[in-house]
């Protein structure tokens, strides 16, 4: 969907990097090298970004870091679509179905960390979880957003991840 909106796959890929997480930074060789693109197709979209006020550039020990702007206008927007396009709000209206007493939903693992590997794995939290839908859900949620979807539920969650529905 938002493919054909954002032609540039680098620039869609910075995106979901930067905005599905506001504490992802990066830095270009680095960028480059986790996306293997040349850095200057990441230099051209990094300086697109940050004239349009979507990222920030900040010098931080001789190296030039990037993260999203919180602050623009459009922050909320682009995080929105950037989670829509990655399926995430699919995934939580899914989980709402029949899953039980949600507490907190997370996004974990590569694609929490703005690495859009294909795979979306997301830790339930809650009490009383409908295990036995979990198993049939994720193959269901995998096929619809031809995604590999990997769902965990538990009664606590500590580790890290991107927090994405709160009771």
């Amino acid at each position: 969907m938002l493919q054909s909106l954002i032609t540039s796959k680098t620039r869609l890929r910075l995106l979901v990097k930067f905005f599905i997480n506001v504490a992802n930074t990066g830095y270009l060789r680095g960028l480059a090298s986790e996306m293997q693109e040349n850095t200057n197709a990441i230099r051209k979209e990094l300086n697109n970004l940050s004239e349009a006020g979507f990222i920030i550039r900040e010098e931080q020990n001789a190296k030039v870091i990037y993260k999203a702007n919180e602050l623009h206008p459009f922050f909320d927007l682009l995080q929105q679509l950037v989670r829509k396009h990655l399926g995430i709000d699919r995934i939580v209206e899914q989980i709402f179905e029949r899953m039980g007493d949600v507490n907190k939903i997370y996004l974990v693992g590569d694609c929490a960390k703005g690495v859009d590997t294909g795979i979306l794995e997301v830790v339930i939290e809650g009490a009383n979880l409908n295990r036995t839908y979990l198993v049939s859900l994720g193959p269901k949620i995998s096929k619809e957003l031809n995604k590999k979807v990997i769902l965990h539920a538990t009664a606590s969650f500590e580790g890290e991840g991107v927090l994405i529905f709160e009771k």
